[in-house]
């Protein structure tokens, strides 16, 4: 076994571990970044790029079928699965090769592969291979799908979200558990390619609204694509020639189904078990994950910093990037002798490709705090009528004051308006100084004028 020393090692090339190492490399720091594979990144390999590719050819079937209300007829639809399950691995290898390509540019001496193992406070063993001794470390070891209880004797009937995009065909019947983003979105894609598919969440809402009336809007629209059961869990499950046979309870009382294949999409807890935390005196929760401070990423006890979906905290990439170039910097300070810098956290940001799209900023709604709530619908306005996609509505949350913390959004393209709405969140933007900006005619933004003029109104 071969002894090496640096300043910061980053266990984990994912897009937090990537960036960590850059940003520690930049600051000056003598930095090796160490992957135990398949690498990739969750995004480019089983997360963002295959998903949308998915949702892609799912609306455009969609599209085709509903052309007939613009007065247009395109005849009888008919989905190739093979053909668009190749399409989308093609792109999606694509993407995860450009990855792989920027970390073969890096020099030998700053990469290690293996699976890197605390050995004390400041030493990992890589496999049987490498001893690294470091002064900071960070801790981007990303998260992987977990698999409820009922499911785990049907084998290879069960999908998740990181095999899920391997199939070679579309399955005639799936039943998705979970009806956060990722259950969503996968689900509605599956159903609008043909595929016969039912929704199960323990929970009573979509997409990770809160609001009541978004909430009840939501559950309506997306009844209609697929079969949803929320307030239901699945109790049992048992295989049933080459499918599965589901048992549930819920709101609706007991059901039983046979589905060809089950989707695992209940979450993606973080990757920290086994990796030796309780030799490096890190305060470790119930659960052996890191306690650390949310901002300069810093965890308890160890100069170790834990970015990305490894801290489970906003497991999306914008985050996970910018937690790891801070993780990198910070980690270069520590390696210097300097304490950690702690940034102004960016405002909450979620959203689901489903269509229609939702959008969180801020948290969502929170009652009983006080906060003013401004409304409009998209049912009745202009644009999102001539798009044939007149579905949902706005929400927006602001202090008395007048100045804004949060909203909420179901409706046509609202990625875009969430946006705005999340930088006019950001800067602290006074309602009334939102409003007096130009919206132009005929556009979505027009909703957004409107739920501010109902704010404002609300306000006076």
């Amino acid at each position: 076994m071969r002894d090496l020393a640096c300043d910061v090692a980053v266990i984990g090339a994912g897009t937090a571990g990537i960036a960590a190492h850059r940003a520690a490399l930049s600051a000056g720091a003598k930095a090796v970044l160490i992957e135990q594979g398949p690498g990739g990144t969750t995004c480019a390999r089983v997360g963002c790029m295959p998903s949308k590719l998915l949702i892609t050819a799912a609306e455009a079937a969609e599209d085709a079928r509903a052309a007939h209300r613009l007065g247009i007829h395109v005849g009888a639809v008919r989905v190739d699965g093979p053909a668009v399950l190749a399409r989308m691995r093609h792109w999606r290898d694509r993407f995860v090769g450009s990855v792989f390509e920027g970390l073969e540019q890096l020099p030998d001496e700053s990469r290690l592969t293996g699976r890197a193992v605390f050995e004390g406070p400041d030493c990992l063993r890589v496999d049987d291979h490498t001893r690294l001794r470091f002064k900071a470390a960070v801790l981007a070891t990303g998260s992987s799908p977990s698999v409820p209880e009922p499911l785990r004797d049907l084998g290879e009937r069960v999908l998740t979200t990181d095999t899920v995009f391997d199939i070679e065909d579309l399955p005639a019947s799936l039943a998705v558990l979970g009806a956060g983003p990722v259950g969503l979105e996968l689900a509605q894609a599956m159903a609008r390619l043909g595929v016969r598919t039912s929704v199960f969440d323990p929970g009573d809402s979509l997409g990770s609204l809160s609001d009541p009336d978004l909430k009840a809007a939501a559950r309506e629209i997306f009844s209609q694509a697929f079969d949803l059961h929320l307030g239901a869990k699945v109790e049992h499950a048992a295989p049933d020639g080459d499918g599965a046979r589901l048992g549930w309870n819920g709101e609706g009382g007991a059901g039983e189904g046979r589905f060809t294949r089950v989707l695992a999409a209940a979450g993606r807890p973080p990757n920290v078990r086994g990796l030796g935390l309780e030799r490096t005196g890190v305060s470790l929760d119930e659960t052996g994950s890191p306690s650390y401070d949310s901002r300069s990423l810093l965890c308890e006890g160890a100069p170790i910093l834990i970015a990305g979906d490894a801290n489970a905290d906003r497991p999306v990439l914008h985050e996970a990037s910018r937690q790891g170039r801070i993780a990198g910097r910070n980690a270069a300070r520590l390696a210097a002798g300097e304490g950690p810098e702690r940034p102004e956290r960016w405002v909450a940001l979620a959203m689901v490709f489903s269509q229609p799209q939702i959008a969180v900023i801020g948290g969502g709604f929170s009652p009983g705090s006080g906060r003013i709530v401004g409304r409009a619908d998209f049912c009745d306005q202009g644009r999102a009528q001539v798009m044939d996609r007149a579905q949902g509505g706005i929400r927006l949350y602001a202090e008395p004051d007048g100045r804004l913390t949060g909203a909420e959004l179901v409706g046509p393209e609202v990625e875009h308006l969430g946006h705005l709405l999340a930088y006019a969140v950001q800067d602290g933007l006074d309602v009334r100084r939102f409003r007096d900006r130009p919206f132009y005619h005929p556009t979505l933004e027009e909703g957004l004028d409107t739920a501010l003029s109902d704010l404002a109104d609300r306000l006076d």
